[in-house]
């Protein structure tokens, strides 16, 4: 049995579907199993931390979305049997890192707490999320313009089923012990490139039109705290002309290469024009 947290996620949900294709046992746990909506083929259990039993029991492997690890956590997984925890991590983590970045704070101090369990672990540190381009969905929805901050920033955005196939061959492989693998999609794009394969996934042209970063707010970005705006919008300044790092392990461990931002756009065409 392989525990997957943070299943409704865009990396959980894909990563379920893979174990399940896969023929592997699933136990999807999530805070809400009536709105899940997952396969039928997965056990769908509600994340009780105060019922590690119904949380780990049977379970072999467990794959840790960083806000969900906790010491405790781990501590009642290796207790009801479970040996090896791959953590979804982040890119961030790297040498000469801004250790004082709240994203590298959070995933810092679990994979810790992961180190210091006494699991096998791996860590999965992807750079950009290509489902981070989701902002601007209700935009596209909208009309034919993008508002966004540094319409040159560059980077390598990955597909989240990309995430899932390296965390499926992880899991399912055995040999990725104590490993660390960073992951990327396979080319550099800026955001405004990204507005555009976004247009064509669409058929209509869309006009990315750069805002000034001093007057970002939630109505761009509305899922992140405020007090890690300030911090994020730095960080997306100092990529602009800076190429990205670009990994190959997509391909290396999955054996197939990861797919371009503009196939993610096609894939996801219909988040952006709302239309089956």
């Amino acid at each position: 049995m392989i525990v997957v947290t943070g299943a409704t996620g865009n990396v959980g949900r894909a990563l379920v579907d893979r174990l399940l294709a896969a023929g592997r046992p699933v136990r999807a746990l999530t805070r809400d199993p009536q709105r899940a909506a997952l396969p039928d083929g997965a056990e769908v259990v509600r994340f009780r931390p105060d019922d590690p039993a119904a949380l780990f029991g049977g379970a072999t492997a467990l794959f840790l979305y960083a806000q969900a690890g906790a010491a405790d956590l781990l501590a009642a997984a290796r207790a009801h049997g479970v040996r090896h925890v791959v953590l979804l991590s982040s890119g961030i983590i790297q040498e000469g890192a801004d250790e004082t970045h709240p994203i590298h704070v959070m995933h810092a101090t679990v994979e810790r707490q992961i180190r210091d369990s006494g699991l096998d672990w791996t860590f999965l540190r992807p750079n950009a999320f290509a489902t981070n381009a989701l902002q601007w969905a209700p935009q596209v929805r909208a009309g034919n313009t993008v508002h966004g901050v540094f319409a040159d920033a560059l980077s390598a955005p990955i597909h989240e089923d990309d995430i899932a196939a390296v965390a499926e061959r992880v899991l399912l492989d055995g040999g990725h012990e104590d490993a660390v693998h960073r992951l990327t999609g396979p080319a550099a794009t800026t955001n405004a490139e990204q507005v555009a394969a976004i247009g064509a996934a669409v058929g209509r042209e869309l006009t990315f039109v750069e805002t000034d970063p001093r007057e970002a707010g939630p109505e761009l970005f509305p899922h992140i705290p405020p007090h890690m705006l300030e911090r994020l919008l730095r960080s997306f300044e100092d990529t602009i002309g800076v190429p990205p790092e670009i990994t190959n392990t997509v391909e290396k461990l999955t054996g197939a290469p990861a797919r371009t931002f503009a196939r993610w756009a096609r894939d996801h065409a219909q988040d952006f024009d709302g239309r089956d």
